[in-house]
């Protein structure tokens, strides 16, 4: 069994415009990520313990230095808090790290991708190409098709023996509902271009983010590739720091695909796929074994 670890970066509303109560409009965030990570069952325990003993090391230094006192739950590593220091600042956890001791947090999630063998998949909504039917709720559950999709491809290409199921941040009852029915229905009718889920399983698991580190290691990575993306600069330090880890279409397999998905196909976005692809086939890729 894989689990698939999902986030989602930028937000669901596909208005390139937002009215304003002063009757001004301001720019709407043309972009939006959803992003999965795998991690196969038997390799949970060694992934989940290596960074909480790490958490609970560094709790434990907080305690000492500063009399606060912390549980697991307070120690969430997200990406915005991570990049705004004023952010970081309002979690007691993030807020009471060096510098160094938070570098080398990111850093350890960043090397289980590599130990444990992971792999990322994303779909990038380009909403400056969306028909004007699209609102979130389609957005939501279109952009869930199109990752399930994506993670059928990887298991039929190199894992055809396993089942995948699906952990997803806990956002809303009414989201997780809504997004529990969609998939409910793909499972037993196909997706829209006629793919038969054969190895996704079971209905999506809603976590709660602050005890998964599943979900906040998809969401670091969401981020990166959102980033990169939106500003078109693929040497973006961190894209390029999981870039080793997305999918590629040089990965040796018979029926090899992208695992970054852009939607719709007419997206500018497809050329810097392209740009992905062809760096990744240039530079050659180190196989991640079966299991």
């Amino acid at each position: 069994m894989f689990l698939f670890y999902a986030d989602e970066t930028g937000n669901r509303d596909p208005r390139l415009e937002i009215p304003q109560k002063n009757g001004t409009t301001k720019p709407g965030d043309w972009l939006y990520v959803v992003t999965a990570v795998s991690l196969f069952e038997q390799q949970w325990h060694g992934f989940e313990k290596t960074i909480n003993r790490r958490k609970v090391e560094l709790t434990q230094r907080i305690l000492r230095d500063r009399q606060v006192r912390l549980d697991l739950a307070d120690c969430e590593v997200k990406s915005n808090w991570v990049r705004i220091p004023k952010e970081r600042r309002r979690h007691p956890f993030l807020g009471n790290l060096t510098d160094q001791e938070l570098t080398d947090l990111i850093e350890l999630y960043y090397r289980q991708l590599e130990h444990h063998h992971m792999h990322i998949l994303s779909v990038l909504v380009d909403k400056r190409e969306l028909l004007a039917y699209m609102d979130q709720e389609k957005l939501h559950r279109k952009s869930w098709e199109l990752l399930l999709e994506q993670i059928e491809r990887l298991m039929r290409a190199k894992y055809g023996r396993h089942q995948a199921i699906m952990v997803n941040d806990d956002v809303s009852l009414q989201a997780n509902r809504s997004l529990a029915m969609k998939h409910a229905w793909l499972l037993d009718q196909g997706t829209t271009h006629d793919t038969w889920l054969r190895h996704i399983c079971e209905m999506p698991m809603f976590v709660r983010s602050e005890l998964s580190n599943g979900v906040q290691l998809a969401d670091l990575c969401s981020y990166n590739i959102y980033r990169a993306f939106k500003s078109g600069g693929l040497d973006y330090p961190f894209f390029s720091r999981i870039k080793p880890y997305i999918w590629s279409r040089s990965e040796p397999v018979r029926k090899p695909f992208s695992g970054l998905y852009v939607f719709p196909g007419n997206s500018p976005l497809r050329g810097l796929v392209d740009a992905f692809e062809k760096e990744r086939a240039s530079t050659g890729n180190a196989e991640a074994p079966d299991v």
